[in-house]
Order: C-alpha cells, then sequence, then structure tokens
C-alpha cells in the first residue's frame, strides 16, 4: 500500500463517546457480545488512567516514529492515537515530547503496540498511555507509513473513527457505526448489574449459585453430589 494520510474521518456523536467511556471497558466488551478487546499485554503506564475517543490509526515502521509526528497536524480534540508497527516492535517510540504536543492538540490519549519512553514524565503530566512495552530503546524518523486507514493493533482490527474506551480492565474498541446499539446495551447491561450489585444477599450469606440461578444449569450438565466420600 502506497503511504497515505487521509486527513478528514467520520466520529462517533461526543456524547455517545462519553457516556460508553463512563460505563467502562468490561460493561462495554460484555454488551457487544465479549469483542473488541485488545490483547492483555496493552496496558497502563499509570494506575487508574481512563480514556474514551475517536481512534486516528498510524501504521509505523518498526523503530521509527515519523508518522506520529505528522499525525499530530490532522488529530482533533477528542481522538486517541492508535498505533501499530508494520513488523513487530518494543522500542520507545513514544516520549514526554510527543505527549506535550498531542495534549496541546487536544489528543486525549495514546494506544501503541510497541513501546514507550520517558514514563516518569509522561504519569507526571497525567498522560494516558496504554502500551505493550516500556523501553528506553529510541527510535528514528525516516521511513513513511499510513495514517487514519485501517490496522490490526493488539488483534484488532481497528477503522479510523472507531470507538476506544481504555482503562485498568484493558482496551475495547467499539466500531463506530454500531456506537449507538452498543450503547443501548451496554446501558441495559449496567442497569440489570445495578440491582445484585448491592451485595445484600451475599452479605447475607446466599450463594451465588442461588442468586444467578445455576443449580439447574449444574445438573443439565449432569454434575452429581455424593453425600459422602465413597472411599471413606
Amino acid at each position: 500500500m502506497k503511504p497515505t494520510i487521509v486527513r478528514n474521518i467520520k466520529r462517533a456523536d461526543a456524547d455517545v463517546i462519553r457516556t460508553l467511556g463512563q460505563l467502562g471497558v468490561a460493561t462495554v466488551h460484555e454488551a457487544q457480545g465479549r469483542t473488541g478487546l485488545l490483547r492483555p499485554y496493552m496496558r497502563p503506564i499509570y494506575p487508574t488512567a481512563k480514556i474514551a475517543g475517536s481512534a486516528l490509526t498510524i501504521s509505523c515502521q518498526a523503530g521509527d516514529n515519523l508518522m506520529i509526528h505528522a499525525a499530530i497536524e490532522i488529530c482533533r480534540p477528542g481522538d486517541v492515537l492508535v498505533v501499530t508497527t508494520t513488523s513487530e516492535s518494543t522500542d520507545g517510540m513514544f516520549g514526554e515530547l510527543l505527549a506535550v504536543s498531542c495534549r496541546a492538540h487536544g489528543v486525549v490519549g495514546l494506544l501503541i503496540d510497541a513501546g514507550v519512553r520517558d514514563v516518569a514524565d509522561l504519569t507526571a503530566i497525567g498522560f494516558p498511555v496504554w502500551s505493550k512495552a516500556v523501553s528506553a530503546q529510541g527510535t528514528v524518523k525516516e521511513t513513511l507509513g499510513s495514517i487514519n486507514v485501517p490496522i490490526v493493533c493488539a488483534g484488532q482490527i481497528v477503522h479510523p473513527g472507531d470507538l476506544i474506551l481504555a482503562d485498568d480492565d484493558g482496551v475495547v474498541v467499539v466500531p463506530r457505526l454500531s456506537a449507538d446499539v452498543v450503547l443501548g446495551q451496554s446501558q441495559a447491561r449496567e442497569a440489570k448489574e445495578a440491582q445484585t450489585r448491592a451485595r445484600a444477599r451475599l452479605q447475607a450469606g446466599e450463594l451465588g449459585l442461588d442468586i444467578y440461578g445455576m443449580r439447574a444449569k449444574l445438573s443439565q450438565k449432569g454434575l452429581v453430589y455424593r453425600p459422602a466420600d465413597l472411599e471413606g
């Protein structure tokens, strides 16, 4: 594919993005049929980091962050930079100065299927990053790549403008075209879970087997209870 930058992409409604972000990765992932979860090696560089935004996708050569610099020119407030490399890399492709530039242009966070550096500085300025690795290994700025094209990041296909949600539980991508449906499903799941989250029945000693109606399932699957150990 010829190196390409697509300047303008469609993004989901800001209220939809914000509300899905408040619901959290675990709820949204379950609500959309347990799909869209990036591989668990993508971890936040500091605890309690949380973001929700539109994907601005970037394909870079391994060990080369030229296209990350190029992407900042076309980002919009609320975007999340989603970076992949053309071959596997753990080099530190993003650090404090890029984060300062990103923040000045309204970027809310970064996902990178490679490495980052300057973690203490990124944490100090509160710029949220989910990465595969942390490495002081530097990079060059030599090779062209592409921006705002479909990419694969940590095992998931990400299209430009897809919704990105990330928190301590991981990272999930929600396709832009199904965002409204997923929002409704997520809100319904949250309302259902809120009824059981009171914990009163569990605190009173009632078993989850009974609260969630799992005894019938155990029986249907052939589980047998014995009154005692037969060898006793």
